[in-house]
């Protein structure tokens, strides 16, 4: 049986893993919705940062409540957050289901409702499901509903409640700490280089390498004739060393005749 729920209203879960699915209709103009859920303490705050389940950390590390992402189904476009009731810490008393528009009033966001199902059999009906109706338009959050304890079974509460500040304001509100640096604005891309022109080409000249102590080198000898070194160039009043002798492979007989 699924329970039409009115703002205010709960209803007993019997199911162990619940999914807890925002569903819109999506349109030209209409703001993205995102899902999320906040773990609360026994003082109806969160207990740390980690206690925040959303697009930037999508599962609790206990395992027990994560995002499963979006999908466009027949009646619009839906975000999810599925909740293991049976596994949830002991020190969690609530948790929170959310919706945000990124900075985006909810007056523009059509046709806006959680629907919750039985994990075991997401193909089933819902549960229950609630017509998420903001007060004043201009909410950029709202709390969809709860899931909290009562003893040792878990219910659903149908919320409503808004947040003209945004999920950012939502999270404070509840101990997350916001890091004020992720409020400024990007700082602007580099701007690409831009290639300047080049100069008109030149005529090229071969340049000699440069010699050692700037004398000017002589080119390398010819292979000499049966193996006799030849002489190079005059060296210009430089003295050089003398050409280490060889003999030619003939043999002496061909030397002082």
């Amino acid at each position: 049986m699924t329970h039409a729920m009115l703002k205010g209203s709960n209803v007993p879960l019997e199911a162990t893993t619940v999914r807890a699915v925002l569903r819109w209709t999506p349109g030209q103009g209409i703001p993205d919705v995102d899902a999320s859920a906040l773990l609360l303490g026994p003082d109806g705050r969160v207990r740390s940062d980690e206690d925040f389940v959303f697009y930037n950390q999508p599962r609790h590390p206990s395992g027990k409540v994560w995002r499963l992402g979006k999908k466009r189904v027949a009646e619009g476009l839906t975000d999810t957050i599925q909740t293991d009731l049976a596994g949830v810490e002991p020190a969690v008393g609530q948790i929170l289901l959310v919706a945000s528009a990124d900075g985006v009033a909810f007056d523009r966001v059509g046709d806006l409702r959680i629907l919750l199902y039985d994990a075991a059999a997401p193909d089933g009906d819902p549960l229950a499901y609630f017509d998420v109706k903001p007060e004043t338009g201009e909410e950029t959050a709202l709390i969809c509903g709860e899931l909290y304890r009562r003893g040792d079974t878990w219910k659903f509460r149908a919320l409503g409640e808004g947040y003209s500040n945004g999920l950012k304001g939502l999270a404070t509100d509840f101990g997350i700490s916001v890091d004020e640096s992720e409020a400024a604005e990007d700082p602007a891309p580099p701007t690409a280089e831009v290639s300047q022109p080049l100069p008109p080409e030149q005529p090229t000249q071969a340049i000699p390498p440069q010699p050692a102590y700037g004398y000017p080198q002589q080119p390398p000898p010819t292979a000499p004739a049966y193996g006799y070194p030849q002489p190079g160039p005059p060296s210009y009043g430089t003295p050089q060393p003398a050409a280490e002798f060889r003999m030619p492979p003939q043999g002496p007989q061909f030397i002082g005749r």
